[in-house]
């Protein structure tokens, strides 16, 4: 099982990796570099670093360094991860008062709705291209991470002057336009390619775990879960299944 830390400033994210899951990452490298060149905007999170590690004589330890999504975290009232699905995607809340920092799935979000405005467009338009470019990677069981912070009067008040002129980002292709790239207006804010702003909220938003193949092993999985609880929406599917269910998740929980 993969753990995760942030580092001390919560700026990255350790996570260790199996060693198929490094060798799906590398053999994608190219066309991950190749996907956020032709859209700097992309809600992939951005991956820094794949790394190895050997203490002794013990077993080989991988791990990857990522830029952390829930950053800055110090006013983020609540975290989610969100798959699209309902079969294992409830988590018990922290009781009140708790110091407890819980991430929440799918139906502790039911009756939410992520409320962006004018932006809901370039959210909903860059799922589309970021899921499909996972589903040509046969990539499944990734998450939508969605972390909410209310905003003060006077970043209210200032919601329509916020943003600074469109940051034209290094390695973006000139050649295709803005409008192929499907690129928008970023907030003059720290982490701000997962930062959108609506009139009262601020969301940080990023796709992460990019790593697990519709492999044979999965397609049993998802055969089994059919079996076992059948009707229900579950995680294991194909990954063009996958991509469409997210994409509508997104389109149901956004105005």
């Amino acid at each position: 099982m993969a753990l995760g830390q942030r580092s001390h400033d919560q700026r990255f994210f350790v996570k260790t990796q199996r060693r198929q899951e490094v060798q799906v990452l590398l053999a994608n490298l190219p066309r991950y570099v190749q996907h956020l060149q032709q859209h700097p905007h992309s809600l992939l999170a951005r991956l820094l670093g794949v790394y190895s590690l050997r203490v002794a004589r013990g077993k080989k330890k991988y791990f990857i360094i990522m830029q952390c999504i829930f950053y800055p975290t110090s006013r983020i009232s609540e975290r989610y991860d969100i798959k699209g699905c309902e079969v294992s995607r409830w988590v018990d809340p922290a009781p009140e008062g708790s110091p407890l920092v819980l991430v929440l799935k799918d139906l502790n979000f039911q009756e939410r709705t992520i409320k962006l405005g004018a932006q809901r467009s370039w959210f909903i338009r860059q799922m589309e291209l970021d899921t499909a470019f996972l589903q040509e990677l046969n990539i499944l069981d990734y998450s939508l991470l969605v972390a909410i912070q209310f905003l003060h009067k006077d970043e209210k008040d200032g919601y329509h002057s916020l943003f600074s002129t469109l940051r034209s980002l290094q390695g973006a292709s000139k050649s295709e336009g803005t409008g192929g790239q499907n690129c928008r207006m970023l907030p003059n804010l720290p982490n701000a390619l997962h930062i959108l702003d609506g009139p009262d909220q601020r969301y940080f938003l990023g796709l992460v775990d990019l790593t697990t193949v519709y492999g044979f092993r999965k397609r049993l999985e998802h055969l089994w879960k059919m079996i076992r609880y059948p009707g229900q929406s579950i995680s294991t599917v194909s990954p063009a299944h996958y991509a469409r269910r997210l994409c509508r998740w997104v389109q149901a929980h956004s105005e």
